[in-house]
């Protein structure tokens, strides 16, 4: 166990996806730490069907019996009146809001022949729309606090993934929302810096209901009691540190979290390069695309690969 040191004391955190898994996680260790938390789950089953409230308040009651404060929100964030119900009852509840941490998700995986659009427009909406609105939302009022003086150190944790860094078989729907979370991390963060306002994303590994099922045996726990390396709850001090005002100075970065080990991922930057001055035929063009290729770096393989 760790000791609390108070870092997000007096903030106000808002966390998509908490009533289980990682957003659970995080919103405990946000509470933890005397952050306010609204705890937004939809309660909805592993591929998104159903719903219900239980979740957001077990979660909510846990934060309550450990001396925090919190207070459930069920809407469906991956629609306008959601987001924008989500955003107000942080203000409503606790007078401000701080902190964004954007972690609801699910999983329709199937290969890419096999994929129905239905399956691919469901997880792009609740990962990529579902990181979209609630983002829009928090700005908005972020925007209008600097415009009245009040220039926020505001704060936004989006969750991307593996698979969106470097793809994951049989998970095109999924891989491809998490990739397009990166670039909305990256824009956000440079449209909104001048609002006081830092954008990051992680792209975390852990136990979690979309992962113990697919990867049962790499994320079961230690039967020996030792260090459990896929608890959710390793990813999320370093959730608690970008949501707090610590983090000063941090924003458009990734970070891959997983047991002990933290990295800085290092996105699309120029290789090695040809410049002819002039236009290429095909044949020149596959020459020295092929010179350009043995001179770099082997990519990574792609997750899942078989």
């Amino acid at each position: 166990m760790t000791t609390p040191t108070a870092l997000c004391a007096g903030r106000v955190a808002v966390v998509t996806g908490a009533g289980r898994g990682l957003g659970r996680a995080h919103a405990l260790a946000l509470a933890a730490e005397g952050a306010r938390v609204v705890v937004n789950d939809l309660g909805v089953d592993l591929d998104g069907s159903g719903a219900g409230a239980g979740p957001a308040q077990q979660v909510v009651e846990e934060i309550r019996a450990s001396g925090g404060e919190a207070v459930a929100h069920s809407g469906d964030i991956a629609t306008t009146d959601g987001a924008a119900s989500l955003v107000a009852t942080a203000l409503d509840s606790f007078g401000r809001l701080d902190t964004l941490v954007n972690n609801a998700g699910f999983l329709r995986d199937r290969m890419l022949v096999n994929l129905d659009e239905d399956d691919w427009d469901a997880v792009m909406r609740v990962h990529l729309k579902g990181h979209f609105l609630p983002l829009k939302h928090a700005a908005a009022h972020w925007r209008a606090e600097a415009g009245a003086g009040r220039l926020p150190e505001a704060r936004v944790v989006n969750t991307s993934s593996g698979a969106g860094l470097s793809g994951s078989v049989g998970q095109g729907n999924y891989s491809a929302a998490k990739a397009g979370i990166v670039g909305l991390t990256l824009v956000a963060a440079a449209e909104m810096g001048r609002y006081g306002v830092q954008v990051n994303a992680i792209a975390p590994a852990a136990r979690t209901r979309m992962t113990e099922q697919t990867f049962a045996e790499s994320m079961a726990a230690p039967g020996d009691g030792g260090f459990d390396a896929m608890a959710p709850e390793n990813v999320s001090p370093l959730v608690v540190w970008l949501g707090s005002a610590a983090c000063a100075g941090v924003t458009g970065r990734v970070f891959e979290a997983e047991a002990g080990r933290i990295t800085v991922m290092e996105g699309w930057r120029p290789g090695p390069t040809v410049d002819k001055g002039a236009r290429w035929n095909p044949a020149e063009a596959g020459a020295a695309a092929t010179e350009l290729l043995a001179a770099s770096e082997t990519p990574q393989p792609v997750y899942g690969a078989r």
